[in-house]
């Protein structure tokens, strides 16, 4: 696993110090940026009277009328989101947002891992030359890296989110990794994302009408110790390489 961190880190060393400022100086940007919408948000929706259609109990009950389609609709929509490289981020919320903590994590993770499973099928047995063409040499290190580590790669990728999420489905499907340990591997270890951006987005309608709930608290922690792993790790990773040079 070291030879394919080193090979990521040789890659974006010589931008690291600049990238660093720049994302600790965009995270404070997009940090007051999401404040003020907030704020902005919550005067206007208090203002115009809309916060008697935010009542979250009242919207849930509407998604528990359709009975089992709702769940099935979303599990759906999720399924398909990796394979064409749609975001993954806002359908999460929405999934806090219509089911709750409980439901939208279990919806979640099942969308989540049948998307990624669908989309490593496709990369495996459908459509390898496209998939190849699209990530150029770049699956052959990971590839190398599956061979002497297996599911463990799977594991680091999807617990640490350096790499991009929907790419990372497709170019495991050109390595040589089981799809049973490739399947239980990222279902487990995305669930720690996927309940952290549940359990925050499930308050924010509470939010929006101005109440601040535990679960809002709790799931904002939770956002910022997932976003900050990544940015640590790489800043430790340069730190290293900088005490390796000297």
């Amino acid at each position: 696993m070291k030879q394919f961190v080193n090979a990521f880190i040789l890659l974006s060393l010589t931008t690291i110090p600049i990238s660093l400022n720049i994302e600790a100086m965009g995270n404070k940007i997009k940090f007051l940026l999401l404040i003020s919408f907030i704020i902005a948000a919550i005067v206007s929706i208090k203002v115009s009277g809309l916060d008697q259609y935010l009542d979250q109990e009242k919207l849930r009950a509407w998604i528990s009328s359709y009975g089992a389609w709702g769940p099935i609709a979303y599990i759906l929509f999720y399924s398909i989101a990796p394979s064409l490289m749609l975001p993954g981020v806002p359908i999460t919320v929405a999934g806090g947002v219509l089911f709750g903590p409980v439901g939208g994590t279990i919806y979640t993770s099942i969308g989540a891992t049948i998307g990624a499973s669908i989309a490593f099928l496709i990369s495996r047995y459908l459509g390898r030359g496209w998939v190849e063409a699209m990530l150029k040499d770049r699956w052959k290190e990971l590839d190398a890296e599956v061979d002497r580590q297996g599911w463990k790669i799977v594991a680091f990728t999807r617990l640490i989110p350096l790499f991009p999420f929907n790419m990372l489905n497709y170019a495991f499907g050109l390595t040589r990794i089981r799809f049973s340990h490739y399947f239980l591997a990222s279902f487990i270890f995305m669930l720690p994302g996927i309940v952290a951006y549940i359990v925050f987005s499930s308050s924010l309608l509470g939010l929006l009408k101005g109440n601040v709930s535990k679960e809002f608290v709790i799931g904002l922690i939770l956002v910022v110790i997932v976003s900050a792993i990544p940015i640590i790790y790489k800043r430790r990773a340069y730190l290293n390489s900088r005490s390796q040079e000297k």
